[in-house]
């Protein structure tokens, strides 16, 4: 765990905030609001022990989630848009936050799962840093959408027990206009890399994970091919044992089920899938979880 000094210093970083790779430069020390729609108090929308992650973090348990409100990406066929870009949710302090992670323990779930973190990243870590002090005691996920700014990374090294990031695009061109997020690919692979160097392979105790990477692949309609490609970079740089987590629970809403986006609006087949599946094995991926 790092020092309090350090997460002091952390947390004053949000009077010109550069948390995450979007870098707004606003003071959310004073309320401010970044691209991610929030300022200085941590905001939740609700937690709870969640049966539907991966069966190595819900186990028979559950996986204690965390779902902040806000957002650094804005996409566009997000299926928790009502938290992540409209904003419900409620403000809390830091010391509550604790509280929450302390709670979630004491409902004997198997970890903190923090969804959506990045933009809070400092309020995280301290409130982190008073759980620990309190007891706290089980394995923290970081569930993310891959957007991780590299320097918030590193201070979450002996912290985060467990990576869960998204990869979503291969090209800059489908995250600026599904997502509104620039460097998205350059940004993901360096994350990715840096989480792997922090927690290996997965680790499992008890048929549970208490450590390691698992990357979640969604596959969306149009950009099975950009999924292909992100196979490849895990496989050729980052591990062909690593967790990787096939997901075809892609539907069309939000902005899309409004009609912005016509090329996004179907879904996954039986035969697209098992052609992801099949070209993951064919590159040697042998952790693959499929959901």
């Amino acid at each position: 765990m790092v020092d309090l000094e350090t997460v002091e210093q952390f947390l004053g970083s949000l009077s010109f905030c550069k948390v995450c790779p979007l870098e707004c430069g606003v003071n959310r020390l004073q309320g401010e609001r970044g691209r991610c729609g929030t300022g200085f108090l941590p905001e939740v929308a609700s937690y709870h022990p969640h049966f539907g992650e991966e069966s190595i973090l819900s186990g028979w348990g559950g996986s204690g989630t965390i779902f902040f409100s806000g957002c650094n990406m804005k996409c566009v066929y997000c299926q928790n848009y009502s938290i992540s870009q409209l904003g419900e949710g409620e403000a809390i302090s830091i010391e509550d936050l604790a509280r929450i992670m302390l709670a979630l323990e004491r409902m004997r779930c198997h970890n903190v799962n923090l969804v959506s973190p990045s933009h809070f990243a400092p309020q995280i870590l301290k409130a982190l840093y008073i759980a620990r002090e309190k007891g706290l005691g089980i394995p923290i996920v970081y569930n993310t959408g891959g957007y991780d700014k590299l320097e918030t990374l590193k201070l979450f090294r002996g912290v985060v027990d467990i990576y869960l990031p998204d990869m979503r695009y291969a090209s800059e061109e489908s995250a600026l206009r599904y997502s509104g997020v620039p460097n998205y690919p350059e940004v993901n692979r360096q994350a990715l890399i840096e989480m792997f160097r922090q927690v290996g392979e997965v680790m499992l105790l008890n048929g549970i994970a208490v450590k390691g990477l698992i990357i979640r692949i969604l596959l969306i309609p149009s950009l099975v091919e950009e999924a292909l490609e992100n196979l490849r970079f895990i496989a050729e740089n980052i591990s062909k044992k690593v967790h990787v987590t096939l997901m075809r629970q892609y539907r069309p809403v939000y902005k899309v089920s409004a009609g912005c986006f016509p090329e996004l609006n179907s879904f996954i087949d039986d035969n697209t899938y098992r052609k992801v599946v099949r070209f993951a094995r064919e590159l040697g991926l042998s952790n693959l979880i499929l959901q």
